[in-house]
């Protein structure tokens, strides 16, 4: 795989930490030529530093609710790099939210403007590059498992990833007459700085590097759909079967996640 992933190239959002930067790790790896995207410039730079061959690696210092900013990044990689093979819309916050508290609806706006609009942001710039190149590629979005029934607490999160996972379903349609494979991966527990202010149990917590093999692998098969680890897709499965009485009784409880914190 090496001789030909040394010729890839891969855009990736929400690169400085957990589930970004592992990804970031095992593309290098590979031999990939990266466009990384994160708030955080100097993160970034720190981890570009520890990659293999440094120098072929672009980082952009951008807010993903910026979306021109993206689009300019989107270009200069573009530019730089002579075309695209994988975008990876991977920037998300995870915030706990209660509607009855007004203070909270900014927070669940912004919530909404990074995990879902960001996304459509960072894909827009790249498909018309994709289309011309009449070569496989795709467009990675991240929803997750809270995205497949809504939690008490996570309003703002499990809305945000839910219309994730329809949104690149309607994409995956319009972009399949050209070839472009449109992936959705929907992690379950990954230890990250997000999932570590979680004051609740996390069954099977994976290890953000064991994650990025496992979905660069769905990415390369050009899958449409894919949970990550295979056991929390079996979870998402009964969930999505619960009928609403059981599912209240089994969730109505749960402890929420804090609010007004992010990570």
């Amino acid at each position: 795989m090496q001789p030909e992933w040394s010729h890839q190239r891969v855009f990736i959002t929400g690169a400085s930490s957990g589930i970004g930067a592992a990804l970031a790790a095992h593309y290098a790896a590979l031999g990939a030529t990266l466009g990384l995207l994160a708030r955080r410039g100097p993160a970034l730079d720190q981890l570009i530093a520890t990659l293999p061959q440094p120098e072929r690696h672009r980082a952009y210092a951008v807010d993903v609710r910026d979306h021109a900013a993206i689009a300019a990044a989107a270009q200069d990689f573009i530019t730089c790099t002579g075309g695209i093979d994988v975008v990876i819309a991977n920037a998300g916050i995870s915030v706990g939210t209660l509607t009855e508290y007004a203070e909270d609806l900014p927070v669940f706006a912004d919530i909404v403007a990074t995990n879902l609009t960001a996304t459509a942001a960072t894909f827009a710039p790249f498909i018309a590059t994709m289309k011309a190149q009449r070569a496989p590629a795709r467009l990675v979005g991240i929803g997750s498992v809270a995205g497949i029934r809504g939690l008490p607490g996570a309003e703002a999160y499990s809305a945000s990833k839910a219309a994730v996972i329809s949104y690149c379903e309607s994409l995956r349609l319009e972009l399949k007459p050209y070839g472009i494979k449109v992936v959705t991966l929907c992690p379950g527990y990954i230890d990250t700085p997000m999932t570590r202010v979680n004051p609740y149990p996390m069954p099977f917590l994976m290890a953000p590097d064991r994650f990025a093999a496992r979905a660069a692998r769905v990415i390369d098969a050009g899958s449409s759909y894919a949970v990550i680890p295979w056991q929390m897709g079996v979870v998402a499965k009964v969930l999505r079967l619960l009928p609403n009485p059981v599912y209240d009784f089994a969730f109505g409880k749960a402890p929420h996640k804090p609010r007004k914190q992010t990570s």
